[in-house]
């Protein structure tokens, strides 16, 4: 199991530790004040990566290579420049897309010192060299349709989930809000639009099911079965059972299908889990009941899970970065834009709350 988590927040990371008697706390803290977007703990190592976004500075990059004791400034994510006279507006604000890093959005290794990285606004970003220089995937962002990709709750469309097949690392998979679902087979060279069976309810009847407008909120995929992925859409959860090609909408979830967050179980692919919320611009807890949902059977039914999380009302949204699982799929943590903190040790059926007054919480990952 893992005994350390990170935590990025609005206002600064911080190194979750358990120690010999299972109480988790916080062992140390870094960029206190600077929001930290996301985070990368490579596996079976000490090197840590950390996403800044600065604002006004921009966005940075810090690496650590002794678990996060010492940090340094580390190569950022940059685009080329923008051709003149090059027409690249966000078609449905119909502002222009600027050609220059906004955040980043999602962070994951393929073998070694291989790294990708999504970023607003809706570049794929590959290194070679563990994070000392980044290279645009062109393939992608010349693509003809991305020019159709939109904003969903910010500006510009985004990429918010990397999936790498654990079988043939040339094989990527990447979610965009919104812009549907896109897969390589060659290392990023080509890429094809897939997502068949996904469904947008605000969208017109006949353009319900075009791939490409679709807004996944968050995409994860089984270690153990790659075929097996869990979406949580805008407007519901989806399963799909061949790599994304079709997708299956589950019916009937409660307390609701709404959210942002999911994890899969890394050996078991019919287990995943969702944190629900009210649909659209309400976006807290159904009743203000903060709970979590977990299917065990693919989706056929859902179990509610709350021994641990408050009996008072409560007003936590999870953002989509915000729900992690350990490696050995037994512990889960989850993060709040309250601020709050809990972690389960057993698969979710109860909850111990490690700290109320953390600042939002943007992401957490266990440490492998």
């Amino acid at each position: 199991m893992s005994d350390r988590l990170w935590v990025g927040t609005r206002k600064g990371l911080f190194r979750i530790e358990r120690d010999g008697g299972g109480h988790w706390g916080i062992a140390s803290t870094a960029f206190l004040g600077d929001p930290v977007s996301m985070l990368l703990p490579e596996r079976g190592g000490r090197r840590v990566h950390a996403a800044l976004d600065l604002g006004h500075f921009g966005v940075k990059m810090q690496r650590s290579g002794d678990g996060g004791d010492t940090w340094a400034e580390a190569a950022t994510p940059s685009f080329p420049p923008k051709p003149e006279g090059l027409v690249d507006k966000d078609p449905m604000r119909g502002i222009d897309i600027p050609w220059s890093t906004k955040l980043i959005w999602s962070l994951e290794q393929g073998e070694a010192d291989e790294l990708w990285c999504g970023v607003i606004p809706g570049g794929l970003f590959h290194s070679r060299d563990g994070g000392d220089s980044w290279e645009l995937v062109r393939a992608l962002w010349d693509e003809p349709r991305r020019k159709q990709w939109m904003g969903g709750g910010y500006d510009f469309a985004g990429i918010h989930s990397i999936l790498i097949d654990p079988r043939d690392t040339r094989h990527i998979t990447v979610a965009v809000s919104t812009g549907g679902v896109w897969t390589s087979r060659d290392g990023g060279a080509r890429w094809d639009l897939i997502g068949q069976g996904l469904r947008n309810a605000y969208m017109p009847p006949e353009s319900a099911g075009d791939p490409l407008p679709q807004d996944a909120h968050r995409v994860v995929q089984c270690p153990a079965q790659p075929e097996r992925l869990w979406m949580q859409h805008h407007n519901g959860i989806f399963r799909s059972d061949d790599g994304g090609e079709h997708w299956q909408e589950l019916q009937d979830v409660p307390p609701s299908s709404f959210g942002f967050a999911v994890a899969v179980h890394p050996t078991k692919p019919d287990t995943a889990w969702f944190v629900p919320a009210t649909k659209d611009e309400k976006r807290f807890p159904v009743d203000a009941r903060l709970v979590v949902t977990r299917t065990r059977d693919g989706g056929k039914s859902f179990d509610i899970l709350n021994q641990g999380l408050p009996d008072e009302a409560a007003y936590d949204l999870i953002y989509r970065h915000g729900l992690a699982i350990s490696a050995d799929g037994e512990r889960l943590v989850f993060g709040s834009t309250t601020g709050s903190l809990w972690v389960s040790e057993d698969q979710g059926d109860s909850w111990r709350n490690v700290s109320k007054h953390l600042p939002p919480v943007l992401c957490v990952r266990f440490q492998s």
